[in-house]
This record gives structure tokens, C-alpha cells and sequence, in this order.
């Protein structure tokens, strides 16, 4: 009798490998799609003739008075700048082409020194159009090859799964769910693979990658083991810092939301991107993390975190005796629309500054509504002047009964700093809050016309845009320096109006109550698109930020405030 033992394989098991099969695997492709203009910028002046070099470019500078500019031939870059009394120093913008990223154009602080009699130089870092793929290939147990696609700087491709195929070396990524497909060509013998990105209208060369290859894809690169925290280590840009012990904080909850953080695996599902966590307490730094290839020096998408800037520079002008109140009715402030504006009626007459701050017009505008007149998503480059765009818009409810989203009405407050300081917007920018607020290396950016959009979408380093937060917790001081008044402070912070959804809102500064266990702590914040956070709790004098690439998914990036901030930072706080 021969007893013997059944095995039931599947049929896949035994079937021929298909040709995708070659694919399966982690891909990398990293690419610096521009500016190709950067480097050192000399600027020669002889016998009154002033000429540019910078990256095998020989261009005329024009000249006059103190101002200094020259465009370069295509718009492949501009400088705008002034001669200091003294001569020793050229100090302005560098203004480079639109990027990828965003479609912006941006404009970069500049300073060049005088080397000798009619001769200065300086270095030009625009702002760097970085875009990383990952392609996480993997063949399923029913023998199906799929694939899922990572972006750690604009969140491409999130929650996308695609079908993949590969015939006569032509691959073909078809999305299970959604719109996007993506198509090239895969070359067995050199190993490369090369996809058409139809978004960027760029073919991108990926590679094949270990774990360690893929700095952008994993929160840490290499592997990490457990999570041991060190304090922040001081540097040369008025950040103060000291260990969490220090300021009164538990280390452990820190501890276990970094590990947190760095437990998160890559895959197609929505999930925290989380590429930077800073916490200050009493005026010093003592968490800085970043994650997912960022690093303290590498500048981060504000988005509509920026939007609190735009309050911060109306008080810094104010208090500066610029003409105007936060009662000035808008339109007399734009002289040169007189005449010229649509729908104007009464209800916009009266629409004040206030009302643009605590974005409560009454225009015709709401961002969460892509069918609004006033939609962001409207303002481009077929839209030439924003702000008359903006003020053109009809109204849809009288000025200050409700507050509703839209970054147009913190942008026209731009068109209101312009016209009453007769300054170019990065110019004061740089003067009143960059200079005193120690910035460095940040880019803002611009609108069509050259001038700068206050709706959001500054690049800076975290460690800097914290400082924003740091500032109003002190009542308008960076360091002992006055920057704006504490009563401004106050008033920014205060309940301006209320949105549909309850939550209220200051001048360019949300506002919300956060419980842990038994306490609620007043907090306000600035906030932007994907998880950028300056989250500011005055009775625990604590400041904290978050960036993120969780674009256009609130869902996920709300619980910042609501689960990461109170389960893990508040709750490291020691009683007084």
C-alpha cells in the first residue's frame, strides 16, 4: 500500500515568467530640472560701462541712480538690485525662470561685495527645481505585476496603483483606478527603464535601487535602528538651543513619534509624509528632525503657511506710518482702477483691509469651490493683473458676515503694501522681516507681473519659518529685536470671523482649542496645503512645525494638530 501526500500548487506557479516580470523591483530616477543659472555673479564697471558674468554669460547692466539690473538673453535670469551709498555692496533679487514644481517664478536674495574699485561679486542660488521618482515594482500572488509611484516633493502619483506591462520592450503603466498613465521604454541590456511623465512633459531615467539608494522614498536612509533623540546643535541663525529636559519636556513621547515617523513603510496607500518636525519651548530650538531626504538646509513649499507673512508685513507697514488703516476701504487704495472696475456696488465700497485679513470680503471667491470665479486655481498666466482680477470679481455677500477661504483676498493685500509703500514687495519683505528675522536662503515667489504673490508658496528653511511662530508667541521680538508691536500680535491672533465649518480665523492666522486629558490650551497656527504647520500654544510658551508632502489631503494632514500635536508634544510638556 503506498500512502502518499497531495500537494495542490497553483497554476501560476508553473507558468511561464511574463515579460513584466523583468521589472519587479524598486526604480529611482532624481533629476535638477533647473535653473542652469547659478554661480558666481561679477559685476565690472568701466569707464562707465557696467557689464555681468555669471555662468558663460557676458551681458550690459543698466544703471540708474543707485538702481542696478540686467536681464539675461531668454529670461534665463535677472538681476534687480542697488549700488549702497558707500559703493561697497550690490544688494537685491535674483529673479530665475518658472519652475516645474510649482509653474512660479521666484525671486532669491542677493549680495555681491566690491573686490576692488568698480569690481563686485556673488553668489546666485535660485531656488533649485528638484523632482524625485520612485517606482516600487512587485509581482502579486495571482501572478498580476503592479506598481505604485512615490514623489517626496509634490506627492505625484499618491494613492495611485497601476497594472503594469511590458511587451517588445514598451512598458505601460495603467492606473487601476484614476486618469494618469504613464508610458516608455525598458532596455534589458543596459538595464534602464524611461517613462514619460505627460505632467512635466519630461522623460524620466530610472534605475535599479537598494533600500539604501533611495534616500527620498524612505523616512531615513540607511535603515535606522531605535530612535535615540539629540538636541538641536546651534548655529549661526539666532535660534538659541537646548535639550527637551532643558525647557521642562519628556523626552519618551518625543521619542515615540520620530519612531513614529521612521517606522513608516512606502506604499500606495495614503500616509503621513512627514519631511520635517521642529519644536521650540522658551524662545529655544530642542526637536529638529526631517525625514524622507530633507535636511535642515534644503528649502521647504511654505504654501499657505506664507499667507501669515502677509499679516505680518500690513502691521510692519502700518507701524511704519504707510496711509492707510485696517478700516480703509479697499478701492480707494487701487487709484488706478478709478473707473475701471466691474461690479462694483456699494458692498464693495465698503470692503476694508480687516476684511482681506480675516478673508471675509464677501467676493465672489472660495478655493474650496473649483467653480468659483475667485478660485486660485484661476489665477495664471492668462489672468494679467491678479489684483484687478480680484477686484473685479462680483459680490456674493456684504463685507465681514462670513469668512470664507480664499487666497486672493490675502494676495490683494499685496497690491495694498505696493501701492501705500511704494516698494516692491520682496524689497520690504527682505528689509522689515528677512533682515531682522535673520532669514537665509528662502525664495518667494511671483506673480506674471514680477511682483510678489502674498497667497502663498514661499521655499524656506524650516529652521527659519519656525521663527514666524517664535515671533508672535513673543509678542512681536526675534532675539530682543522689535519686528512688529505686540499689540498687532494681539490683534492678528484675535477672532476676526468665522468660517462655514465653525472654526474662527484671525488676520491670516487660523485659531483653535486643543484638549489633553482634562486641559484645553488655546493655539493658533499658520497653515498650508499638505501639512505645513506653524502651530504656536502660548500658555506652554511652545512653538512647533511640521512639513509635509501630503498634498491636497486634509484628512491626513489635520491630524498634525489634532493627534500628533496633543498625543505627543503636549503631552511631553512637565506641569509647572
Amino acid at each position: 500500500m503506498v500512502v502518499g501526500l497531495l500537494v495542490l500548487v497553483p497554476w501560476f506557479a508553473f507558468a511561464v515568467p511574463a515579460p513584466e516580470d523583468a521589472l519587479v523591483g524598486l526604480w529611482g530616477s532624481e533629476q535638477v530640472l533647473g535653473p542652469q543659472v547659478r554661480g558666481e555673479l561679477t559685476l565690472i564697471r568701466r569707464e562707465g560701462t557696467w557689464r555681468a558674468r555669471i555662468a558663460g554669460f557676458d551681458v550690459p547692466v543698466r544703471v540708474e541712480g543707485q538702481k542696478v539690473d540686467f536681464l539675461l538673453p531668454g529670461g534665463q535670469g535677472a538681476l534687480r538690485g542697488s549700488l549702497s551709498e558707500d559703493g561697497r555692496r550690490v544688494t537685491g533679487h535674483w529673479l530665475q525662470p518658472r519652475v516645474n514644481m510649482s509653474g512660479m517664478k521666484f525671486a532669491t536674495p542677493v549680495s555681491l561685495s566690491a573686490l576692488q574699485p568698480g569690481v563686485w561679486r556673488g553668489a546666485v542660488a535660485p531656488l533649485e527645481d528638484r523632482f524625485s521618482l520612485y517606482l516600487v515594482v512587485r509581482k502579486r500572488q495571482d501572478g498580476a505585476v503592479e506598481a505604485f509611484v512615490r514623489n517626496p516633493e509634490r506627492n505625484f502619483g499618491n494613492r495611485l496603483v497601476f497594472r503594469v506591462g511590458l511587451q517588445e520592450g514598451v512598458v505601460r503603466l495603467t492606473p487601476v483606478s484614476g486618469n494618469v498613465r504613464l508610458e516608455g521604454t525598458y532596455d534589458a541590456e543596459s538595464g534602464r527603464l524611461s517613462l514619460l511623465v505627460p505632467a512635466l512633459d519630461r522623460v524620466f531615467d530610472f534605475t535599479r535601487r537598494e533600500r539604501d539608494q533611495a534616500v527620498g522614498l524612505y523616512a531615513r536612509t540607511p535603515a535606522p535602528g531605535p530612535y535615540v533623540y539629540q538636541a538641536p546643535i546651534a548655529e549661526d541663525d539666532g535660534w538659541k538651543t537646548a535639550s527637551l529636559g532643558e525647557v521642562g519636556m519628556k523626552v519618551e513621547p518625543v521619542r515615540q513619534l520620530v519612531q513614529r515617523i521612521l517606522d513608516q513603510e512606502p506604499g500606495p496607500e495614503s500616509a503621513p509624509a512627514i519631511q520635517g518636525l521642529l519644536v521650540a519651548r522658551h524662545g529655544k530650538l530642542v526637536v529638529e528632525e526631517y525625514f524622507q531626504g530633507f535636511d535642515k538646509e534644503r528649502p521647504h513649499d511654505l504654501r499657505s503657511m506664507a499667507k501669515s507673512y502677509a499679516s505680518v508685513l500690513i502691521g510692519i507697514a502700518l507701524e511704519r506710518g504707510a496711509p492707510f488703516t485696517v478700516d480703509t476701504p479697499v478701492v480707494s487704495l487701487f487709484p488706478e482702477y478709478e473707473g475701471k472696475l466691474q461690479n462694483l456696488d456699494a458692498r464693495k465700497r465698503a470692503l476694508t483691509v480687516a476684511h482681506l485679513m480675516s478673508m471675509s470680503t464677501g467676493l465672489a471667491c472660495d478655493d474650496d469651490d473649483p467653480a468659483s470665479p475667485g478660485n486660485e486655481d484661476r489665477l495664471d498666466d492668462s489672468v494679467p493683473d491678479w489684483y484687478r482680477h480680484t477686484l473685479d470679481l462680483p459680490m456674493v455677500g456684504a463685507p465681514g458676515k462670513k469668512g470664507v477661504y480664499c487666497s486672493a483676498n490675502i494676495n490683494l493685500l499685496g497690491g495694498v503694501l505696493r501701492n501705500t509703500t511704494r516698494t516692491w514687495i520682496p524689497e520690504f519683505f527682505h528689509q522689515h522681516l528677512a533682515v531682522p528675522l535673520q532669514l537665509r536662503d528662502y525664495h518667494v515667489d511671483l506673480m506674471p507681473d514680477g511682483e510678489q504673490y502674498l497667497g502663498g508658496g514661499i521655499y524656506m528653511r524650516p529652521r527659519d519659518a519656525l521663527k514666524l511662530g517664535q515671533l508672535y508667541l513673543s509678542k512681536g521680538t526675534w532675539n530682543g529685536r522689535r519686528v512688529v508691536g505686540a499689540r498687532w500680535v494681539e490683534r492678528s491672533t484675535a477672532n476676526q470671523s468665522t468660517m462655514s465649518d465653525g472654526r474662527t480665523y484671525g488676520y491670516a492666522w487660523w485659531r483653535h482649542e486643543l484638549r489633553v486629558g482634562d486641559r484645553v490650551y488655546s493655539q493658533y497656527e499658520g497653515s498650508g496645503n499638505g501639512g505645513q504647520l506653524v502651530m504656536v500654544v502660548p500658555e506652554l510658551d511652545l512653538v512647533v512645525m511640521f512639513t509635509a508632502a501630503n498634498y491636497n489631503h486634509v484628512a491626513i494632514w489635520r491630524k498634525f494638530r489634532e493627534e500628533l500635536l496633543p498625543r505627543y508634544i503636549l503631552a511631553a510638556v512637565e506641569p509647572d
